[in-house]
């Protein structure tokens, strides 16, 4: 099993004079917590994309070709790519460049995104949203495993017989499907012979095993081998020396955040109880010491049937560099090796 880290580059928290400060080094300290993972033996590490002013990853492939320069063997991967409202070409492109920089350890994770403020900014309407993604999910697979492309669909103008450059290192360049709970999804990427990406931000992980088993079913009836339908899981998580420490540290941030964003979501605030269940043996957090931890990579494993990647998003619970810092390094020297 791989296991990592995505991080959506979460802003400092500070005074609108010093912003531009604030991003700097708050970019800085992401960076050097990509070079950390790498020498801790981190498997991957993934950047997401937001519009959004609490968030700097608006342009990830920027970020990790900055740590690809900084590192050796960890992957490099998106978290997701907002597809959707990208173009097709720029997105191979920058990644295939990537993967060159990287000495082939680039991948993109396609999806959706869980914010819609892309879709205004890019001049989408939300309403294309499904068929915007598959028609530039179509394109961007086909700009993959073709230099020459011929093509045409109604949200982009058409390629006949176009060279997109340059070609990655890595034959074909990784993409995975990023995925919420949407059936469809999984079964697009099932059908597709795509590896999943599957994100459980909440709730109880094993709900998710009929969706997993959609997906699948939907690769075997598509002809594709077993072995080629990885399945990866997305978790909101966090590592400390105790489960009662890590609960302490995570815990007020990931209330604030999620309240926060509950507030244009419609959802509830958040509680201590609330909380609880979801650190508890079924909820979808994945928050303790290196034992608890690696138990309940296990279980959240098991009760999907089977997983190839977990990787955690700590960087939601305003927690301090130093903290993420030791997150990596337990999640590398302990959490690692007790999965082994």
């Amino acid at each position: 099993m791989e296991v990592g880290v995505d991080s959506f580059a979460a802003a400092m928290i500070g005074d609108a004079e010093d912003k531009a400060i604030n991003s700097m080094n708050a970019l800085s300290e992401l960076l050097e917590r990509i070079e950390h993972a790498d020498k801790v033996g981190l498997n991957v590490f993934g950047i997401g994309e937001h519009h959004r002013s609490e968030f700097l990853d608006s342009a990830p492939s920027m970020i990790l070709a900055a740590a690809a320069s900084r590192t050796k063997n960890i992957r490099l991967t998106s978290a997701v790519t907002v597809l959707s409202a990208a173009d097709p070409v720029r997105v191979f492109q920058n990644f295939a460049t990537l993967d060159l920089i990287s000495k082939g350890r680039a991948e993109i994770v396609a999806g959706r995104g869980s914010f819609t403020e892309a879709y205004p900014l890019f001049g989408l309407n939300l309403q294309d949203y499904d068929q915007l993604f598959a028609e530039k999910l179509e394109l961007l697979l086909k700009i993959r495993d073709q230099e020459y492309v011929s093509w045409s669909g109604k949200f982009r103008p058409a390629l006949h017989n176009q060279a997109v450059y340059p070609r990655p290192l890595q034959n074909p360049l990784p993409i995975w499907l990023g995925v919420g709970g949407t059936p469809a999804s999984f079964v697009r990427a099932g059908t597709l012979g795509l590896p999943l990406m599957v994100a459980i931000i909440g709730g109880e992980t094993h709900r998710f095993r009929p969706l997993v088993d959609l997906y699948r079913d939907a690769g075997k009836k598509a002809g594709h081998l077993p072995e080629k339908l990885k399945v990866g899981l997305h978790s909101l998580g966090y590592i400390a020396s105790t489960k009662e420490k890590a609960i302490n540290d995570f815990y007020p941030g990931y209330a604030q955040t999620f309240t926060r964003i509950g507030k244009e979501r419609g959802w509830p605030p958040v509680t201590r109880p609330h909380f609880d269940l979801q650190t508890g043996p079924l909820g979808a957090l994945i928050v303790g010491g290196p034992e608890e931890v690696a138990e309940k990579i296990r279980r959240h494993s098991i009760a999907l049937g089977g997983i190839s990647r977990i990787t955690f998003q700590m960087d939601n619970a305003r927690l301090s560099h130093g903290q993420l810092m030791q997150s990596i390094e337990l999640l590398g020297t302990k959490v690692i090796p007790l999965l082994k």
